[in-house]
């Protein structure tokens, strides 16, 4: 099936009313985002300037990109597709690969409120609103396929090919092709490139 093919399917499910929808954030992010496929509206960019994306990018309503600070970055690769309400944040670098599909509610932060390891850590007699922000860089590989409601937490890297379950929390990096679920999160199964099939974890 070509993409006319699909495109038309798609207007054919719809209501008068969301194809009104569907045609305006069309044409709005062909003139505003215009290397985007599409960006459905409600959205939010904090510090555009330091957002920058790849051809084929989409995402749906509700998706927030917050980046905090001139030196601040995310970057995402090309034909990246998310569903609803993506919240990314950066006070330091979100950096997302090529071919990267995230469900809807997906959380990505490089930084906290506070410091609870190490040295010098954060009081809980503190507000956390007065707490000193913490980063750390979060780097997410090509190919990457992120689950409904999943978290992705400061300092982690996420090789190519890997999965992350439905709300899985992410503390720690994780190696090329491993599917990861859990909170936190835990390599289930890996795959093996010589037989081409997923293998469980012992």
């Amino acid at each position: 099936m070509n993409s006319m093919s699909k495109l038309f399917l798609l207007f054919k499910s719809m209501n008068i009313f969301t194809f009104i929808r569907f045609a305006f954030d069309l044409i709005f992010s062909k003139i505003f985002f215009p290397k985007a496929r599409i960006i459905r509206r409600p959205y939010y960019i904090r510090n555009e300037g330091s957002f920058i994306f790849g051809k084929g990018f989409s995402s749906g309503p509700g998706l927030v990109i917050e980046v905090f600070g001139k030196s601040a970055k995310i970057e995402i690769g090309r034909n990246m597709m998310a569903y609803h309400n993506l919240h990314i944040g950066a006070l330091e670098s979100v950096i997302i690969g090529d071919d990267v599909l995230i469900a809807s509610g997906v959380y990505i932060s490089d930084h906290n409120h506070g410091s609870y390891s190490g040295e010098f850590q954060s009081s809980p007699f503190e507000a956390p609103v007065k707490r000193s922000l913490t980063s750390s860089p979060v780097i997410i590989g090509n190919n990457v396929w992120i689950g409904e409601r999943a978290s992705i937490l400061p300092g982690v890297s996420i090789g190519d090919g890997v999965i992350i379950g439905a709300g899985s929390v992410v503390t720690k990096s994780l190696p090329n092709f491993v599917i990861a679920a859990g909170v936190p999160a835990k390599i289930i199964k890996r795959f093996d490139t010589e037989k081409n099939i997923w293998k469980s974890e012992k």
